[in-house]
């Protein structure tokens, strides 16, 4: 649960840091965190009721938490290139400076127990979520690094260059879950 309303928060204010410095990697910051979110919902579902000993349930959750790693790509991608191609430049965002600097130690302790209970449970949708909570913590890294990038050096093209690599890594972690990969 604390999961769950860490990555609202999170969500929330990143996507409106965003919009107020339309920032491309911190929007898929912030987007990532909403289908983070939805992983922690489905784990919630399979290891509830009659599906806690399911393999049947085991494999849907770990297609669905694969599937929504693949819900991201697509919009970043367009995103992050029409800002490249149009030359677009981020405003500066203190406040997403901070949440990605928080997001850097928080995101990286939750992932790394999901993954431990999820290893111990012998599930793979869990350890997939769990490996969602950890590419949020290099993603939080990552977007940080476009942020000050941009606001201290005015390396407006690193926020978009960014997000590009938000999305490549979605997709790759994405069908990594999909065969049930650590």
């Amino acid at each position: 649960m604390l999961s769950l309303v860490y990555l609202g928060v999170e969500g929330g204010i990143a996507i409106v840091a965003a919009v107020s410095a339309g920032s491309v990697a911190l929007l898929g910051f912030g987007i990532d965190s909403a289908i983070e979110g939805i992983a922690s919902v489905i784990i919630v579902w399979r290891f509830s009721g009659s599906r806690t000993l399911s393999e049947h349930a085991e494999r849907r959750a770990q297609i669905a938490v694969a599937g929504s790693f693949f819900l991201l790509a697509p919009y970043i991608t367009y995103e992050a290139i029409d800002t490249l191609v149009a030359g677009n430049h981020a405003g500066d965002s203190w406040l997403g400076i901070a949440l990605s600097a928080l997001s850097i130690v928080w995101m990286p302790l939750l992932g790394i127990a999901k993954v431990r209970i999820g290893t111990s449970l012998d599930s793979d949708a869990t350890v997939g979520e769990g490996k969602q909570n950890l590419l949020c913590g290099y993603l939080a890294a990552a977007v940080l690094v476009g942020l000050l990038g941009n606001t201290l050096f005015g390396l407006w093209w690193l926020d978009p260059i960014v997000g590009l690599g938000i999305a490549a890594l979605a997709v790759w972690e994405g069908s990594e879950a999909w065969r049930g990969e650590e």
